[in-house]
């Protein structure tokens, strides 16, 4: 059973890049092996959909609105995501998480499980850097992405080696052309 991790967000809004903040540390100190595909998909509103016809299984990386301080972990099943009636399309994700599971339900073709891995964001806007709390919980998250993997019957194992290398968003670009870690 094939599994897609994917993380959701856009990396230049903040607190927004968590998604794919998380999906990136995931895969670059952990193997959850050829079934399970981790992809970071951006703001990707109806380019969702085809993640997600037909899946098996769905785990989900974002930010989520929440009762809660910024920078806590929330966990969502798909009953929970669906539980509640879609609000107004306003934002870069639209059509959400939500309406791309709806929409998919009402065809017959939803994904089989879904799990949302989500954080409470601090602030949303335009910067390059997740905000204090939710940056610290970004190893809680790996965790629990770790946890959810080995939940569904993965076998998450980590790296020998770990090289992380800064994100291309943290990058800059010199006059002469040449990139630099910023």
């Amino acid at each position: 059973m094939r599994t897609y991790v994917l993380g959701l967000g856009n990396v230049l809004m903040g607190d927004d890049g968590f998604g794919p903040t998380v999906v990136r540390a995931f895969d670059d100190a952990f193997d959850a092996g050829a079934d399970v595909e981790v992809v970071d998909v951006g703001t990707p509103g109806l380019d969702l959909m085809p993640w997600l016809f037909d899946a098996d299984r769905v785990v989900i990386v974002d930010t989520v609105k929440s009762d809660g301080a910024p920078g806590t972990i929330k966990l969502y099943d798909k009953a929970d995501i669906l539980r509640h009636l879609p609000t107004a399309r306003i934002g870069p994700h639209d059509p959400g998480v939500k309406e791309a599971l709806l929409t998919l339900e009402f065809a017959g073709r939803g994904p089989r499980e879904v799990v949302l891995v989500g954080v409470i964001p601090k602030t949303v806007g335009m910067a390059t850097e997740l905000s204090a709390p939710v940056a610290g919980a970004v190893p809680d998250a790996v965790t629990a992405l770790v946890d959810v993997l080995t939940g569904l019957g993965h076998m998450v194992r980590r790296r020998a080696v770990c090289e992380v290398a800064p994100p291309w968003w943290s990058e800059t670009v010199s006059p002469a052309g040449t990139s630099t870690a910023s």
